[in-house]
């Protein structure tokens, strides 16, 4: 119940008299909602309802009714009766029960209203994450412009867009990527030109939205019509911003013009861009690219060295597990352990971001675990000692590990699980049916409190414990649409019956299926456990 309801509740049973509150969220002709009372009878009547300043009194067979307009941003009424009382004592309640309907209906509009801009600023700040994870991928900003383009346009609505960077040698801006204009040239443009907005833009460092007509421009003419929203890549250092390019945005299909909000977006992406592009001139400046490709080779060939072979727990345990890497190393790790008792401990995890931060700390927290496996039989307790012992490599890189470790206890018929903040683990059952391990506590790493460890059954021989990263749920097909657990559950629970090993199998071509040629955006790790 809510509080309002428990005050409609409340005078309810010093009157005698029901009270309900009716709005009206929309038009005129929209019906009354019930929102809160001692009883859900019809809204009443159109005809009975008062407006603001009134309050309309009927007589009816058990008594009188009063209907009270509440003031607000949205019509609302206080119904009150049939009532056994006088009106007069009914006035003396409603001194009190009118202003604390009103703010009722006040505080829930506000919090409705804030839960609507969250929603709507979801979508940007899912574009800030994508683009810092392709940029957190690629070597040089030209791997991920394409893919940066794309993203900031779909979600501006923009049908033309270019990203320019500064070329030193040539004193001018060059298209690195473009959306529309197909067939048309996108020529350098001088630094000096004094009709680009693109150059404008570059030498002021303040963004400008260029109404249609405004600053026409030749060189702009690919990737610009009608308004265009251009704004700088910067990046800050101690003397001030030095300008790397410029954003531009044209065309948008809604028709709108590009608002404040929409510059503060573009800002935001443009202030990652600078980061990547200055980060990738001293990636060219200090290594040989050749010489980090083989050192990447090699460091991905030892990360697979340090996953244990499936067969490590047989035949306790009928295992298939695998790891695929976004990059030639990556943050996603499992790890298999036989425990006393013929008890056998399975962890899968996730390090956020990618490259060689990741795979370092994915090492560290790989031995850590292997030594608190043997030294406790509570998962949580495990993984609270596991944290002890990374907390500061986590600190210092401002990382952090979802995780989750479990112990398959045949003899005892249980399964004991503690979880970090890690969304994808389940159970399935012989019949089918699918049971989600929640999580107990968040990620290594973000906070300091230990989960609890969950105690379940564990049908030996029909039971499936499945795991895997958000890599397979986030994985893309052509046209954008993420795959999600639904699809892979799915396939699990269809082909139950099977090795794991064939499961682990078709999971995987179910996913190159759907995917086709289109690029990972994260580790894929996946495991499957009979015992």
């Amino acid at each position: 119940m809510s509080e309002l309801g428990e005050v409609l509740t409340a005078y309810y049973e010093a009157t005698g008299c029901d009270a309900a509150v009716w709005r009206r969220d929309g038009a005129d002709e929209t019906p009354l909602r019930w929102i809160a009372g001692t009883r859900r009878d019809a809204p009443p009547p159109e005809s009975l309802l008062p407006p603001l300043g009134v309050i309309r009194d009927e007589p009816t067979e058990r008594g009188r009714l009063v209907i009270v307009p509440v003031a607000g941003p949205r019509p609302a009424w206080l119904v009150l009766g049939p009532c056994p009382i006088e009106r007069r004592e009914i006035d003396r309640y409603l001194k009190f029960l009118r202003p604390v309907v009103a703010q009722y209906l006040q505080n829930t509009l506000e919090v409705e209203h804030a839960a609507n801009e969250l929603a709507e600023r979801y979508e940007e700040i899912n574009l800030l994450y994508s683009i810092s994870e392709i940029l957190g991928r690629t070597v040089s900003l030209e791997e991920g412009a394409g893919t940066i383009l794309r993203e900031v346009s779909e979600t501006v609505g923009a049908r033309r867009a270019a990203i320019l960077v500064h070329d030193r040698t040539s004193a001018s801006l060059v298209v690195v990527a473009r959306l529309g204009g197909e067939g048309m040239a996108s020529p350098p443009i001088a630094l000096d030109d004094e009709c680009s907005v693109s150059a404008h833009v570059f030498r002021t460092l303040h963004s400008v939205i260029a109404e249609e007509g405004q600053m026409p421009c030749a060189a702009e003419t690919a990737f610009r019509r009608g308004a265009m929203l251009t704004v700088p890549i910067l990046w800050t250092t101690q003397d001030g911003s030095e300008p790397l390019g410029v954003v531009n945005l044209s065309d948008r299909r809604s028709g709108q013009a590009f608002s404040a909000g929409d510059q503060k977006l573009v800002t935001a992406i443009a202030s990652q861009i600078g980061a990547a592009i200055q980060n990738a001139r001293l990636v060219t400046q200090s290594l040989d690219q050749q010489r980090l490709q083989q050192e990447m080779t090699l460091a991905h060939d030892l990360q697979m060295k340090l996953l244990p072979d499936a067969a490590h727990v047989a035949p306790e345990a009928n295992v298939a597990a695998r790891v695929v890497p976004a990059e030639d190393v990556g943050g996603d790790f499992y790890n298999l352990y036989r425990l006393s008792g013929g008890r056998i401990g399975v962890m899968i995890g996730d390090v956020s971001g990618h490259g060689y931060q990741a795979a370092l700390i994915m090492a560290l927290t790989m031995s850590a675990s292997a030594i608190h496996a043997q030294g406790t039989d509570d998962p949580a307790e495990m993984l609270r000692r596991l944290y002890v012992s990374v907390k500061e490599e986590l600190t210092t890189t401002e990382m952090f590990v979802s995780a989750l470790y479990a112990v398959v206890d045949r003899e005892q018929r249980v399964l004991r699980y503690g979880n970090t903040g890690h969304p994808h683990a389940f159970v399935v059952n012989r019949d089918g049916h699918v049971d989600r391990l929640m999580a107990g506590g968040p990620p290594l790493g973000m906070a300091d409190q230990a989960p609890d460890s969950v105690t379940r059954h564990w049908d030996v021989g029909g039971d499936i414990l499945v795991l895997f990263t958000d890599g397979i749920t986030d994985a893309r097909n052509r046209e954008g649409q993420r795959l999600d657990e639904g699809p892979v559950l799915d396939v699990v629970v269809k082909h139950r019956d099977e090795p794991p090993a064939q499961i682990a199998g078709r999971v995987f071509a179910m996913l190159d299926h759907y995917t086709g040629d289109t690029p990972r955006r994260d580790d894929l790790t996946l495991v499957i456990l009979k015992s």
